[in-house]
């Protein structure tokens, strides 16, 4: 039985939005690499928040996702600070915008010893929050900081550093939006912290391409051949979560093909129809 606060998880699944999510991957040309488990993805359709649309493909495999997970560290921050043990000053502020927006190890690694590691990986597997569930194949993980020093504990089921899986990322949003992460006022400060992205590569790039006007939260991972990115997007009256994660040199370019994808499936255009032809008043 779970305490948790949330529906989403991969046996959710709507199913227009799984079958043209599906669809979409066939045309990408992904398809194989989902079949070979080098592509995951989830995308939650949260237009209507207390409704969401779940579709994933290899939703539960967990993967190495290099700074995707710093997403863990800023809750556990916040966790800290809803708490009263850290503060929300200028300093640890910026330090927290620095290891999220520009992604800069040196902040995670600050940030995290500010945390704890014991106290971030018990947070995570929390039954409160599950964002790390063995039941789950795992989620995401934080087991060492983003430096030179070894790891501190990897996870239990993978051996991974720095892990994450689709749906986990997702329901890390899904929470921070619905304010089941943390109180209203600190939602503001957490969602601010991961808005105005500044790496425009991945879903940024893609979306910059489309929708430059949209708003962006967003935190991406990479690291040799894995490439990962997680956002929520809001624009037009639509709001959706997607996360993905690729082992392949060409992961990058997947992510920027794939959010267009996406935002094309949540967000349809209104294409004129010029099947029936228009009558002509001609006024002389």
């Amino acid at each position: 039985s779970s305490t948790s606060k949330d529906t989403i998880s991969s046996q959710s699944i709507d199913p227009v939005l799984q079958k043209n999510l599906e669809q979409r991957l066939k045309t990408l040309g992904l398809n194989s690499s989902v079949k070979a488990k080098k592509l995951a993805v989830a995308l939650i359709d949260i237009t209507d928040i207390d409704q969401p649309k779940v579709a994933t493909v290899n939703g539960d495999r967990m993967m190495y996702a290099a700074s995707l997970p710093k997403i863990a560290i800023l809750f556990g921050a916040f966790q800290r600070i809803e708490d009263g043990d850290l503060e929300l000053n200028d300093e640890t502020r910026e330090l927290m915008t620095r290891m999220i927006r520009y992604s800069s190890n040196q902040a995670a690694s600050q940030v995290l010893d500010l945390v704890g590691k014991e106290y971030l990986a018990t947070l995570l597997q929390s039954p409160e929050y599950r964002l790390y569930d063995v039941a789950r194949n795992g989620g995401l993980w934080v087991g060492k900081s983003y430096g030179k020093a070894g790891a501190w504990k990897r996870d239990p089921l993978h051996n991974l550093s720095h892990g994450a899986t689709a749906v986990q990322a997702a329901r890390f949003y899904y929470m921070l939006e619905k304010g089941q992460l943390v109180s209203p006022q600190l939602t503001v400060d957490m969602k601010e912290i991961l808005s105005k992205p500044s790496i425009t590569h991945k879903f940024v790039k893609g979306l910059q391409a489309i929708h430059p006007q949209a708003e962006v939260y967003r935190k991406s991972g990479t690291w040799k051949q894995w490439h990962s990115d997680s956002v929520m997007v809001e624009h037009d009256g639509h709001r959706y979560i997607a996360v993905a994660l690729a082992e392949s040199p060409q992961g990058g370019k997947w992510l920027s093909d794939l959010i267009v994808a996406i935002d094309e499936i949540v967000c349809p255009v209104d294409v004129p129809d010029f099947s029936r032809p228009t009558q002509q008043i001609f006024v002389f």
